[in-house]
């Protein structure tokens, strides 16, 4: 037998090569079988998203909250310029018209400029594995991530034509200074549409994608400007543009013409309620989602209200003394200005002023007018002397707050208030919030009181008990004993300590009298008064079993207080609070709009008929109108307008005939009572009711007229005392006062109106259907919870019977009893009062604490 040569055998080194050469294409395969499965569909890609800035309106059409930076203005394929085209493919991809997807000749230019060290380097990844990796996959740089970019540019370029593939390139594509997408960036480049770029801002442009940062014409002008050149070069060899158009474009300067897009939020409580509502509706996208909407915020009034709140807790602060500096030695840059306030740096004490720097490098001196005013805070009761010279105020390298005059030629030393307020003022017909102020200040805490802040209500919950005592068929003119009361072992007390005997009804809600409260609840019946509660909107399980709830013990928010006291300034009629009148697209589309219950339907203003379309346009809205006015379809135009017919009317939960009486006394307590001090906006047609909690822990005033409700409220976030003078009346009045007197200023008197054919309720017209006999077994159907939302919350259970005196307190449940009430005015066709006891005669003659606290401190 012949034996084989060494000639005939493969030698080891060429069978590597051949087995190497046969590895990869199966590896390569194997690799595409096991990530083939986990490539998403391409019906996603169809379409590029739009992103724009959230926006918030008031309802007189001003802009006031936006929120997402991010702009993102789609375009089609017959929109973008040729040389914009050509300007990315000589960028980017200048084979993408010729490839499949994968370009082996562009990697390997992008190896070759890695290696060279080339400061223009185009890149490898194609445009298709660009568009692969923008709209799926994350920035990570593995293997698997890469070989993913490959497989999906391939089922991309399988799917989709070339031209919708550019498309969604340039739709998609970071370009820096938060554009996203070629129409986005020439806006805010530029402040131009696509057709009015010259060639080289489309140069400029397209050497974005590669380094947003590194190559921005903003931050970097001359790395920018050489990446544009070498772009117009690019296209000059490759025939894109001829000798002159690159000799014009490299001597054209950068010429950067941004319009201002700055995050404007001119109410943040506002703002800030919007927003978390929609992320919780739509997702955290809605930030970026281009949508409009519309609240039922009315700016003159919002701006009032936040005006008034500042206000009346900067005089509580002040009346309390000053508590030092808000810090020391430390970097000024750590602190914000807000308010009207701003920090600064105590640098020099003389004798009767001093002198410190502001954040902008000034120098500012506060003379002895602008600090004298500063008292040493001792306790919540009293304040230390007068000081008598500025080293006994602050101190060098002090961090302080110092306020301006209108022209900023005189500076005064301030301090931020640790005690927080609210105000919310509604609609009483339909329940529409108007203005909400959750605290002294956003910047200081976002925490929305006004929305968030359960506490208790003490007196200004007593006019819902009075109610029930007008629904079962007492009036304001039944005689009431005022008089001890015993309950187990609670004996509550009226806050002066004194006990007026037989009195009306109606005094004895404007005088507020504790005793008088308690038999009235154990008159019309502790689940009866309950059940109304929640009909006014409070929460079941915040609302104790005992007789304490006629003193204010429940747990509310003061969005639900609001609520109650509508029903009131209504007829009787409950209304839901809400705050989001309509919601449109970034196109204009209306997508949601509200639909409230009226108590009034007749009485709906044409302005609420026929809401307008806001006239305020931002830049952003100037390039979306121009870009997509050849695609927008006819369903765009939103239809804003409701028929009478579909206008729903609310549940009637009080008699029109309780409502009124109770309307009518709350006006007593503004004209004899503890709100007198609101008789200085000098008008006939507003009613409210002053509270204060034990130990003055909570301050509140609530108060209407025909068309506006408005509660306020004052107290530390920590439940702690305000101080032994500081009643309802004194702290909480005067913000509300304020407020009303601006927010009612020229506006027709409005007051509530007697319907005698509204003395029938809904539980009073429940047939014996099966529906009706379902209400029948409950006193009356509730309506939603007082919450503020778009959507009315789902309506409580019904309440469980259990035993009245199981939670009862062991110990007294006051309003602080330093003061009297006032003295009685005569009124005419008021019914005899019976004689009073001696003592109490003689008490009557003392002087009135309460009045001659609120005229010293107003």
């Amino acid at each position: 037998m012949k034996k084989l040569s060494c000639s005939g055998r493969v030698h080891p080194f060429f069978l590597l090569i051949i087995i190497v050469l046969v590895s990869i294409p199966m590896g390569f395969y194997g690799m595409y079988l096991y990530i083939a499965p986990s490539l998403p569909e391409m019906t996603t890609l169809k379409k590029a998203p739009l992103l724009k800035p959230l926006q918030v309106y008031s309802t007189d059409n001003q802009l006031i909250a936006e929120y997402g930076g991010k702009l993102s203005v789609p375009v089609e394929y017959n929109q973008i310029p040729e040389k914009f085209i050509y300007a990315f493919l000589a960028a980017e991809d200048s084979a993408f018209f010729e490839h499949s997807g994968i370009s082996f000749k562009g990697l390997g230019r992008a190896v070759s400029e890695a290696v060279t060290g080339s400061n223009v380097q185009t890149g490898g990844s194609t445009i298709t594995m660009q568009v692969a990796k923008n709209y799926y996959l994350s920035p990570e740089r593995t293997l698997r991530r890469k070989l993913t970019e490959i497989f999906l540019a391939r089922k991309i370029e399988q799917n989709l034509s070339k031209e919708e593939i550019l498309t969604l390139y340039v739709n998609k594509i970071f370009l820096g200074k938060n554009a996203y997408g070629i129409a986005a960036a020439a806006k805010i480049y530029y402040n131009k549409s696509l057709e009015e770029l010259s060639i080289a801002q489309m140069a400029m442009i397209a050497g974005l994608p590669k380094a947003p940062s590194r190559y921005n014409p903003v931050v970097n002008p001359e790395r920018a400007l050489e990446r544009r050149n070498w772009i117009l070069g690019r296209m000059l060899q490759l025939g894109y543009i001829n000798q002159n158009e690159y000799q014009g474009g490299i001597a054209e300067p950068i010429n950067l013409d941004m319009p201002d897009r700055s995050i404007s939020n001119i109410h943040p409580y506002v703002g800030e309620m919007v927003r978390a509502e929609l992320v919780k509706k739509f997702g955290k996208q809605a930030v970026d989602s281009g949508y409009k909407v519309y609240t039922t915020i009315d700016s003159k009034r919002q701006a009032y209200a936040e005006q008034a709140v500042q206000n009346g807790l900067e005089a509580y602060d002040r009346r309390h003394g000053w508590r030092g500096a808000e810090a020391h030695d430390q970097p000024l840059s750590d602190f914000r200005a807000f308010a009207n306030t701003y920090p600064a740096q105590v640098t020099k004490v003389l004798n009767n002023s001093f002198e410190a720097l502001m954040q902008d490098g000034s120098t500012v001196t506060v003379p002895w007018s602008g600090m004298s005013w500063a008292r040493p805070y001792r306790n919540a009761n009293s304040v230390g002397a007068a000081p008598n010279r500025a080293a006994q105020i602050v101190k060098v390298n002090d961090i302080v707050r110092l306020r301006p005059n209108q022209n900023k030629s005189s500076w005064s030393l301030v301090q931020v208030p640790k005690v927080q307020g609210q105000l919310i003022a509604i609609n009483p017909n339909n329940g529409a919030i108007e203005a909400i102020v959750g605290g002294y200040n956003f910047y200081q805490s976002t925490f929305n009181r006004a929305l968030q802040g359960w506490r208790q209500p003490g007196s200004i919950i007593k006019p819902f008990v009075y109610a029930m005592a007008l629904e079962r068929g007492m009036t304001p003119h039944t005689m009431l004993n005022d008089s001890p009361i015993t309950i187990g072992k609670w004996s509550p007390r009226n806050s002066d300590g004194r006990y007026l005997g037989m009195i009306p009804l109606r005094r004895a809600l404007y005088l507020s009298r504790n005793t008088v409260s308690v038999r009235l609840l154990q008159t019309v019946g502790l689940d009866r008064t309950r059940q109304l509660f929640m009909d006014f909107g409070l929460q079941e399980d915040q609302i104790p079993r005992n007789y304490t709830i006629a003193l204010g013990t429940p747990q509310v928010l003061p969005v639900q207080m609001a609520t109650g006291y509508a029903t009131f300034a209504n007829g009787g009629y409950r209304v839901q609070p809400h705050f989001i009148q309509r919601i449109e697209d970034a196109y204009g589309k209306t997508i949601y709009q509200a639909n409230p219950e009226y108590a009034c339907i007749a009485c709906i203003s044409e302005d609420e008929k026929n809401p307008e379309t806001a006239e305020v346009k931002t830049p952003d809205d100037e390039v979306i109108e121009v870009t997509n006015q050849s695609i927008q379809t006819a369903d765009a135009a939103p239809a804003n307008k409701i028929e009478r017919s579909q206008y729903r009317q609310a549940q009637r939960i009080l008699k029109s005939s309780s409502a009124y009486d109770m309307a009518n006394i709350l006006r007593d307590v503004i004209q004899y009572g503890t709100g007198r001090a609101a008789l200085r906006i000098g008008r006939n047609d507003i009613g409210g009711k002053t509270g204060t909690t034990n130990d003055a822990k909570d301050a509140w005033f609530a108060g209407f007229n025909g068309k506006l409700v408005t509660i306020s409220w004052v107290g530390f976030d920590q439940p702690t005392t305000l101080g032994r003078r500081e009643y309802g009346g004194v702290a909480a009045l005067p913000i509300w006062t304020e407020f009303m007197g601006k927010a009612l200023q020229g506006t027709p008197e409005a007051w509530v109106s007697l319907d005698r054919k509204g003395n029938q309720l809904s539980r009073d017209s429940a047939s014996n259907d099966s529906m009706g006999q379902e209400l029948q077994q409950r006193y009356r159907s509730s309506p939603p919870l007082a919450r503020p939302l778009y959507r009315p919350a789902p309506a409580p259970v019904a309440p469980a019977p259990q035993h009245d005196f199981d939670d009862l307190p062991g110990e007294e449940i006051l309003i602080p009893d330093e003061a009297t009430p006032p003295p009685m005015q005569p009124q005419p066709q008021q019914p005899a009062q019976p004689q009073q006891p001696a003592q109490n005669q003689q008490q009557n003659s003392r002087p009135d604490a309460i009045e001659n606290l609120i005229d010293e401190v107003l």
